[in-house]
């Protein structure tokens, strides 16, 4: 089955918060103030984007993944600031095993703490397993991440375990560790939608 049958260009997801539409190399304008003015957004990044070379190059490498139909990152519009808070993505894409990974995820400071990320998950799991009829969703995250690790278990996502030394840093001075983290099918349908959705 083709990502492209499945996600086509034009593939758009929102709710009265927040829309969720694809990347393309346009958002450097979107983006280039969180680029250029939040060096921490990328701390945990495996791929940078500070400074304005760097973002180019990062959205360019995320549109050449969708391409490659491995991919399909986003960029995330606040609806009630009205402006982009950050990005998103679908990665390692497997449809006949029925699992996807969702990461690369990162927002701007005035977006971290809000309901946008919960918002941002809702739809995104309910396209995966209700759209795509996905399995499992995965996430992982730097084992040091103490935020994004909180974030992932409070929309429902249980720990697995940690991979040792599993990736280099985008400065490649030290290794990480990857904690992983999933929700499956039934827990979906289960509790996580509807805890996810008290919580939105």
């Amino acid at each position: 089955m083709s990502i492209i049958s499945i996600f086509p260009q034009n593939t758009i997801l929102e709710d009265d918060f927040v829309l969720l539409r694809p990347l393309e190399l346009t958002d450097v304008d979107n983006f280039l103030d969180i680029s250029l003015n939040e060096p921490e957004t990328w701390k945990y990044s495996l791929v940078p984007a500070n400074g304005k070379e760097n973002l180019i190059n990062y959205i360019q490498i995320a549109i050449k993944a969708r391409e490659n139909k491995t991919e399909f990152p986003f960029a995330v519009f606040d609806k009630k600031s009205g402006k982009y808070a950050g990005s998103t993505r679908f990665y390692d894409i497997n449809f006949p095993f029925k699992t996807v990974q969702l990461g690369y995820t990162w927002y701007g400071k005035d977006f971290r703490g809000t309901s946008l990320n919960k918002h941002c998950k809702f739809l995104l799991l309910q396209f995966a397993f209700e759209t795509l009829g996905m399995e499992r969703v995965e996430f992982r995250a730097d084992n040091n991440n103490q935020r994004s690790i909180e974030a992932m278990k409070s929309i429902g996502c249980k720990v697995e375990g940690v991979l040792r030394s599993n990736m280099p840093t985008y400065e490649n001075e030290v290794r990480r560790d990857s904690i992983i983290l999933s929700i499956l099918k039934d827990e979906w349908f289960g509790e996580v939608k509807e805890n996810l959705i008290k919580k939105l």
